[in-house]
């Protein structure tokens, strides 16, 4: 009788220790995400558990920078169309960001019911702010436009001009949306191209990374001054500067000043800028059917000084 009860303790036991230790295995087996094909990060329970509790408590705070940090690896920023030197437009192309709400779903199942192990990182599509349709509808009526001159002897600074005008041509400010400078350019490294200039203008010398781009910013002003748009901010330098004409410059610094404005009207309005050959030039369209008041903003002198390269 003894033997019988032994080995129907042993039949009911047996299968739930095979079935405890098969849930520890699965347990053990970190959450892997997989991107374009490869595993890019691995979270295991103890990752993200909080310490000294017996039940599966989540460490929100962990799970977050965990998050965070998936987020930044699957990330594809999307690109606007834009216009070639040649006059034609580039299509858009569409980008993605990590579907949160999805990854935290698909972590509960891993974390909470043992499922699984391995998924496909979960993505949205972010669409670009400029289609074709729209850059085609607002590249039609010039508005502004201002042309100034530099020194293309300058190499440094010169450089630094052409990657200031990359960075703001083809953008396009939407109605009540402010352009900054700074925002769009973004901040001036050696990473980026951007190379100590050191200038002498009217006998002040300066020499920073990024060197000239307030010629940029200040071509800039002056031809959405012309369109009539609303300026936020700007600031002029502490002495006049021999590409504009005086008080119509515009300085900019990463930690310092910015120039922004406003489009108050209601059509998305485009901005061209092109440097090259010594000349930087900025041309702001928008819609057939917009409205706007022009300004009247006086030209460069043409015997403007040009800058002396330091030695």
């Amino acid at each position: 009788m003894m033997k019988i009860l032994i080995t129907a303790l042993l039949l009911i036991i047996a299968p739930q220790q095979e079935e405890q230790k098969q849930i520890e295995q699965v347990q053990s087996q970190p959450f892997t995400i997989i991107y374009n094909g490869k595993s890019i990060q691995k979270v295991n329970r103890s990752d993200v558990k909080l310490p000294h509790l017996e039940e599966k408590w989540l460490d929100m705070d962990k799970f977050n920078r965990i998050t965070e940090e998936l987020a930044e690896k699957v990330y594809k920023e999307p690109v606007d169309a834009g216009i070639d030197d040649l006059g034609r437009i580039k299509p858009a192309k569409p980008g993605h960001q990590l579907d949160r709400q999805q990854f935290s779903e698909l972590f509960a199942y891993y974390y909470y019911a043992n499922q699984l192990n391995e998924v496909e990182a979960p993505l949205r599509v972010v669409h670009p702010r400029v289609d074709e349709e729209l850059l085609a509808s607002i590249r039609e009526k010039p508005i502004g436009k201002y042309v100034t001159y530099y020194n293309s002897n300058n190499k440094e600074r010169s450089q630094n001009i052409v990657l200031a005008a990359q960075a703001i041509n083809n953008h396009v400010v939407f109605p009540r949306e402010t352009f900054s400078f700074n925002g769009v350019v973004g901040k001036r490294t050696e990473e980026k191209g951007y190379q100590p200039a050191p200038v002498i203008v009217k006998g002040e010398l300066a020499e920073d990374i990024g060197g000239g781009i307030c010629q940029v910013s200040s071509t800039l002003y002056n031809a959405v001054d012309q369109a009539g748009v609303k300026i936020v901010e700007r600031y002029s330098h502490s002495r006049s500067v021999p590409y504009v004409p005086p008080g119509r410059d515009a300085t900019v610094s990463w930690y310092g000043p910015d120039f922004s404005f406003e489009n108050a009207y209601n059509q998305p309005i485009l901005i061209r800028a092109k440097a090259v050959k010594g000349t930087m030039q900025i041309n702001i369209y928008s819609a057939d059917s917009i409205q706007y008041q022009k300004r009247q903003v006086p030209n460069v002198n043409e015997n403007t000084p040009k800058e002396v390269p330091a030695d």
